[in-house]
């Protein structure tokens, strides 16, 4: 009989282990890539304390008189849904906050504007087609009916939540409370409209609205930027915020992300500005992050 047991207990699968509960306080998450997004959020935090969990450093603080728990999600899509998740599972988060720079894709805007989407998709979840004469095959059954760049054909992606559920998605929405919440907190926020020794011909704006385009890619084609905007609606292209927004679908937490423009994708008339405009543009969005913590309830 003992012995039974113990080959049915060997046999027996091994119980994931909980992550350990870091904080206990109900806080907003606000979220960055890397550090030059985060440095003037976290100046601004104060009360602050460190913990460090799977690879992450985490603040918490006060920011704008609001709790929040601040941390970089690291750089693309795996980085970023490991860590908020890391996140969600080590503390109460009420809801989460993406700051930091973007590509701009959509015609209409510049450099320094700041877009807060109300959808993002996944723009570089693709199926790549076999060439054949006169063009491409995609494998039957594996695209989504939109349209193709080349040998690229977007996928939609499969999630499943708590209800067990799975569900093709074409794109991950943002909370309408928060969108309303952002179109109410930047009216009349003034922008940063010079980096350094250059400053843009037209004030900054912030737009509410629209979708964001995410990918593991750093998009600096005007090509694939023309397709982005045509196919999907994006207005800013990233490379976080969709696998943000997956994480946040998947657990139920309300999302928004805001993106300041520090290049245009390829659509930049004398070379990419992202090493320019980089700082600049995570200051403007850091500006408007912290009128919307400001404005929370």
């Amino acid at each position: 009989m003992r012995l039974l047991l113990t080959l049915l207990l060997a046999s027996a699968p091994l119980s994931a282990h909980a992550a350990e509960p870091l904080d206990p306080a109900p806080r907003t998450a606000v979220i960055s890539a890397f550090p030059p997004e985060l440095a003037a959020l976290e100046a601004a935090t104060v009360d602050k304390r460190e913990y460090a969990a799977a690879g992450t450093r985490f603040v918490t603080g006060t920011l704008e008189g609001k709790p929040v728990v601040l941390f970089l999600s690291g750089i693309s899509m795996v980085n970023a849904a490991m860590t908020t998740q890391g996140a969600l599972d080590r503390f109460r988060i009420e809801r989460i906050v993406f700051s930091g720079v973007a590509g701009g894709a959509d015609p209409a805007l510049e450099v320094g504007d700041v877009v807060a989407p109300e959808r993002w998709v996944q723009s570089s979840e693709m199926a790549y087609a076999r060439e054949v004469p006169g063009g491409f095959a995609p494998t039957p059954g594996l695209t989504d009916g939109r349209t193709n760049f080349g040998m690229m054909y977007p996928r939609a992606v499969t999630v499943t939540r708590d209800d067990g559920n799975p569900e093709d998605l074409k794109d991950f929405p943002v909370d309408p409370a928060l969108l309303d919440l952002a179109r109410r907190s930047v009216a009349g926020l003034t922008l940063k409209r010079c980096a350094a020794d250059q400053c843009l011909a037209k004030p900054p704006k912030v737009v509410v609205g629209g979708v964001g385009g995410s990918g593991p890619v750093f998009v600096d084609n005007a090509a694939f930027r023309q397709y982005a905007h045509d196919v999907f609606g994006a207005r800013v292209l990233d490379m976080e915020s969709a696998a943000v927004a997956q994480v946040a679908y998947v657990n139920r937490t309300p999302f928004i992300a805001f993106r300041s423009l520090s290049d245009l994708a390829g659509g930049d008339p004398a070379g990419n500005q992202f090493p320019v405009f980089l700082k600049f543009a995570a200051e403007n969005s850091a500006t408007v992050v912290r009128a919307f913590v400001k404005a929370l309830p």
